[in-house]
């Protein structure tokens, strides 16, 4: 979402490094490009006017002209004051002491609530949590019936409430059903409009007021920018919200919903949808978007992804051959197998800093299928030629090609992508994901 935002300020920045002494005029022409890029990108022009302001003043102080690095002051300043529309710190989720918490999911009709309730209950089951889901949308056709197909899909509990056609009859006993079944958190999905309406904000307003939930969370589609910022301040000024969702930051639009959402509602952005898989879905960390959007890349979420779906085991050993050289078309495969369990390759390539090897990965798109072709041409190999890639000569090729039933001129891409990997993963490993590896520890003893 971010990548046309995040060229437009690479850009503003090489210029400003190219400057050499930095005085008002050229501060005042990086800002001016600055405001440009981030009015393109749909962000609030309230939004805009006041970074700009702060970043002006603070870019002519006089610890900035004196700095040794004054170019670097100022994308530190434009850093911080982005860092500051979104929040500053993640904001987390809030629990009551009584069984079970409530959790109020509210949007307009399309935003990707209900999927996002399946999201959120399979993050929270993946934290040892014991969430239950209900739907209280008893107008929308198959609305019901949507969220218990996504309720046996991530294996969490759903209250269907056979027989119950009224929202609050229905929360309340899911509510009940829940705490005499030992779940802490219940989950609610309410009804929604195409737009904001009178009965809808009643209805829901009531369903507050009955079941005191610790969060009313609006889920917000960022693909509609501004309209969603508008929707999430009328939400909370009737309801009260206490946090965001924002859905569809896989998509390309130009990301200013997510920019202006927090300084314009005064609400935190708690979570993000990243993509459609039920898994899809992350903690908003202000700090990490920013680095991301300055292409500084977010690492640390990439370890996170690493250490919730990479065998550990395997990583170390990993680790260890590609420092000592015998990474091999094996390890490749396996690693590739790997990845894919992490999400769409693009996207994790998209959170490596723009620097070095790593320029153009954020770029790099990967379909599912050349994935899949891959694999079949390394298992077309022979163990030998997996374990030893040196002795795979033309004849070879070939043969891996009608095995695989692909071309030489593939095999051989499957080669180079294997030079390529091996290269860019010896760097990673030995720069920035080292440091994450090296948190993890081989299991020792019987395990437990």
């Amino acid at each position: 979402m971010f990548d046309a935002l995040q060229d437009r300020l690479q850009k503003v920045f090489k210029t400003l490094r190219i400057q050499g002494v930095l005085n008002d005029e050229v501060v005042d022409q990086t800002l001016r490009e600055v405001r440009l890029a981030l009015l393109e990108a749909d962000v609030n022009l309230n939004v805009v006017k006041e970074l700009l302001d702060r970043a002006r003043v603070m870019a002519r102080g006089e610890e900035v002209q004196a700095s040794l690095s004054p170019v670097q002051e100022v994308i530190r300043i434009v850093r911080d004051q982005l860092i500051e529309i979104l929040g500053r710190e993640a904001s987390l989720l809030s629990f009551s002491k009584e069984y079970p918490t409530v959790f109020l999911m509210v949007g307009l009709q399309g935003s990707g609530k209900t999927t996002t309730s399946g999201k959120l209950a399979l993050w929270l089951a993946g934290r040892k949590r014991r969430p239950m889901l209900v739907s209280t949308d008893v107008y929308r056709p198959a609305a019901r019936e949507q969220l218990a197909v996504i309720a046996k899909a991530i294996q969490i509990p759903i209250f269907t409430g056979e027989g119950i056609s009224s929202p609050i009859p229905l929360a309340t006993a899911a509510r009940k059903d829940a705490a005499d079944r030992g779940h802490d958190v219940l989950i609610v999905d309410t009804a929604g409009r195409l737009h904001i309406d009178e009965e809808l904000m009643n209805e829901v307003s009531e369903l507050r007021t009955k079941l005191r939930p610790s969060e009313v969370l609006l889920v917000a589609d960022a693909m509609i920018g501004q309209d969603a910022v508008r929707s999430a301040q009328e939400f909370h000024e009737r309801l009260g919200t206490t946090g965001v969702i924002l859905t569809k930051l896989d998509g390309d639009a130009r990301g200013g919903a997510a920019l202006s959402i927090h300084h314009v509602t005064g609400q935190p952005i708690k979570f993000m949808g990243v993509g459609e898989k039920y898994d899809q879905l992350e903690v908003f960390y202000p700090e990490r978007i920013v680095s991301r959007i300055l292409g500084m890349g977010d690492i640390l979420s990439l370890i996170e992804k690493a250490e919730q779906k990479i065998d550990k085991q395997k990583a170390i050993e990993v680790h260890r051959k590609l420092q000592t050289d015998t990474f091999s078309l094996e390890d490749f495969r396996d690693q590739l197998s790997q990845v894919r369990k992490m999400g769409p390759m693009d996207q994790m390539l998209g959170m490596l800093p723009k620097v070095g090897i790593f320029k153009d990965a954020g770029k790099v798109k990967v379909e599912e299928k050349e994935l899949i072709h891959i694999e079949a041409i390394i298992d077309s190999m022979t163990p030998q030629e997996r374990r030893n890639h040196e002795i795979i000569n033309g004849k070879r090729r070939k043969r891996i090609a009608r095995g695989s039933g692909t071309s030489v001129q593939q095999v051989n891409q499957v080669l180079k992508q294997y030079f390529q990997m091996r290269k860019m993963m010896k760097s990673m490993s030995q720069n920035l994901l080292g440091r994450g590896l090296s948190r993890l520890r081989m299991p020792t003893g019987s395990g437990i």
